[in-house]
């Protein structure tokens, strides 16, 4: 085999959020499906603190996950570390009632929803404030003064989005510019070894224009872990509940099963996990920021953190290239 990753696993590394002076740590731990839903909250507690010792600093959330639940758990987290140490990013968009304005990127609902999470989150401000869907309904421009009025308030630090296309993007980003309002400095997309959709044109336009990447589900929620090689479904895994799984099954492929495989194969001949490789692999690209993995066990935690620090070197990461290119 060609020379080895280069890098020392354990030892997290920091980067910054795209043109933005915010330094996030390269595992971020999430809390979609998992915290204050499918996962015990003293398993949940275990988790974070876990990551944190690790050096994971950054902590991503939203106000829809199970209903506000998640953003609970982690403001009572929160009073056991220095605030100030940590990168605290939060969503909205999606609706919390059934009034028809609790819902959207509205100016009414960031202003509202900013405030039900700061007090779910037990603290006075947001570090990275999220737009978790594009939203129709409302202009742009609407949109970008609101955020750029929650940055002079204090109430958060900075603001970004997620799912949003590399056009819808660069207009936030324009009418920013004109208007001498701050500019989204993150995109948060699903990104990992089995989707890279993004490539195609969010990549390009994000890094002339500085906007970071915060990617989810750099483990393809699981798939690239292993645990579900042939199409099985392990008593208690994600892909065999119900809801849980309902992002995971449709991409349970055979032929996504025998790219598995033989990644599998090849992180074992350069001495790395499945999942070390996963991590490794998005981390390889400058203007991602972060990946944030959605653990379950404290275990899960420790071995997500050994990816930051690994680096793939260019004859590798062809082979990694030709085993993902291929029919």
């Amino acid at each position: 085999m060609n020379s080895p990753p280069t890098g020392t696993p354990n030892l997290m590394g920091y980067r910054r959020v795209g043109a933005s002076g915010l330094r996030v740590s390269e595992i971020a731990l999430g809390s979609w499906l998992t915290y204050g839903a499918s996962v015990a909250d003293s398993t949940a507690q275990a988790c974070i603190r876990e990551a944190i010792e690790s050096g994971v600093i950054f902590l991503d959330t939203a106000d829809v996950y199970n209903h506000g639940a998640a953003e609970e758990l982690l403001g009572r987290m929160l009073a056991d570390y220095q605030r100030s140490d940590l990168v605290l990013a939060t969503k909205a968009f999606f609706p919390m009632s059934e009034n028809p304005n609790d819902r959207g990127l509205s100016r009414k609902h960031l202003f509202e929803s900013v405030h039900a999470s700061l007090r779910r989150l037990r603290t006075d401000y947001i570090d990275l404030y999220q737009c978790h869907r594009f939203d129709p309904d409302t202009p742009v421009s609407e949109t970008v003064r609101a955020m750029d009025d929650l940055v002079t308030s204090g109430k958060i630090l900075y603001w970004g989005v997620s799912l949003w296309s590399a056009a819808q993007i660069a207009e936030a980003v324009e009418i920013a510019r004109h208007t001498g309002a701050a500019p989204p400095v993150s995109n948060q997309p699903p990104y990992n070894m089995l989707q890279r959709s993004i490539e195609e044109d969010v990549l390009p336009l994000c890094r002339r224009e500085g906007v970071g990447q915060v990617v989810y589900c750099p483990l393809s929620q699981g798939l690239l872990t292993g645990k579900y090689a042939g199409g099985k479904l392990p008593e208690g895994s994600r892909a065999a509940d119900e809801k849980a799984g309902q992002f995971l099954r449709p991409r349970m492929t055979p032929a996504n099963h025998e790219q598995v495989d033989r990644l599998a194969k090849l992180a074992a001949e350069a001495g790395l996990s499945l999942v070390q490789l996963a991590l490794a692999w998005v981390l390889r690209d400058d203007c991602v920021a972060a990946a944030i993995i959605g653990a379950t066990t404290p275990e899960q935690v420790r071995e997500n953190v050994a990816a930051s620090g690994i680096r793939l070197d260019e004859d590798f990461l062809y082979r990694v290239e030709m085993v993902l290119s291929a029919s």
